[in-house]
């Protein structure tokens, strides 16, 4: 299979959300934080990860964005077993902020850039899909803005919606670490059926008032009966906050994927913002936990990978000089 190899390219990754509170594995919302990844095809594999976030994320070829970039050159035919990675992230680890589908979708991306884009963004969507078991991270890194999607266990399928220009994200992440798996433990693996109609309707006004600028139903819309309350055991403070963050100017509350991040939505215009963020952070201090707050907006790009010229800085260089300027 003919095609062109290029040297190497960079690639520009954006957080995402994920539920956005009662559209559990199937909301995501893409997020103005970002990873980058530089990779080149090489004689010899290399992974450099800058940051003491990294720490402890191997460095040979069971990293996972090694072994993604070789799952998208098998998809398309071709080999590169050798591959020089760099990565650079602002994106917390096991926070709720989409760490792992970042690095999913960015490998991707980059290892696809590499061989000419051979395959096209569905065909990464349900490669990302499959690795992660769900769509809602991936699939908000992939396109960006919300992307409402199901994964079946098969395919993967989704719509992408334009977020508000008026929406903004508050988010307090508490400085704990908490695995998906674990978040996930404590989910019932039976619901009652006035739980699973809850969430059916609050999902489907939270996605028409998303779609319709309606940010004025979203207080009423994100509502979550499937995970939250059982999740909320894990992070002490989490049920005050979404009794209450309404009252102090949030248009909704909810855990960010499985949390520990806790996320607010809230209208650009408001006049409590700096109420909201004290709210938050007020609430967690007094369970003794310490937590950093963000203000951020939906990205409206997803990933994004571009070709490297003679002359550009290597991806430590571009971080020192762009990124932490």
């Amino acid at each position: 299979m003919s095609y062109k190899a290029v040297k190497k390219v960079r690639v520009k990754v954006p957080a995402s959300t994920a539920n956005l509170g009662p559209g559990f594995d199937s909301l995501g919302m893409a997020l103005n934080l970002y990873a980058w990844i530089d990779m080149a095809i090489s004689n010899e594999t290399t992974i450099y990860l800058i940051g003491d976030q990294m720490n402890g994320i191997p460095t040979d070829k069971s990293n996972l964005i090694y072994k993604v970039a070789q799952m998208v050159f098998e998809q398309a035919g071709v080999s590169h077993p050798e591959l020089d990675i760099t990565m650079y992230s602002d994106i917390p680890l096991t926070r709720g902020l989409g760490s792992s589908a970042s690095a999913i979708v960015g490998a991707l991306a980059g290892a696809n850039a590499l061989i000419g884009n051979k395959l096209t963004d569905y065909e990464l969507f349900q490669i990302a899909s499959r690795l992660e078991k769900h769509p809602d991270n991936v699939g908000a890194s992939l396109f960006g803005g919300i992307v409402v999607a199901f994964w079946d266990g098969e395919k993967a399928e989704s719509i992408r919606i334009e977020p508000d220009a008026n929406l903004e994200v508050l988010v307090a992440i508490p400085a704990f670490q908490l695995a998906t798996e674990k978040a996930r433990s404590v989910m019932p693996k039976q619901v009652a059926m006035k739980d699973a109609v809850f969430n059916l309707s609050h999902s489907s006004l939270l996605v028409a008032a998303l779609a319709t600028s309606n940010l004025g139903m979203i207080r009423h819309a994100m509502k979550d009966a499937l995970h939250q309350p059982y999740r909320a055991e894990l992070i002490p403070g989490m049920k005050t906050l979404l009794e209450q963050a309404e009252n102090h100017g949030a248009l909704g509350v909810a855990l960010s994927g499985a949390g520990p991040t806790m996320l607010a939505l809230v209208d650009s215009r408001s006049g409590q913002k700096e109420e909201l963020e004290t709210f938050l952070k007020d609430t967690l201090a007094k369970e003794g936990i310490e937590a950093e707050t963000l203000w951020l907006k939906p990205s409206g790009e997803g990933v994004s990978a571009f070709l490297l010229q003679e002359g550009d800085g290597d991806l430590l260089s571009f971080v020192e000089g762009e990124v932490l300027a």
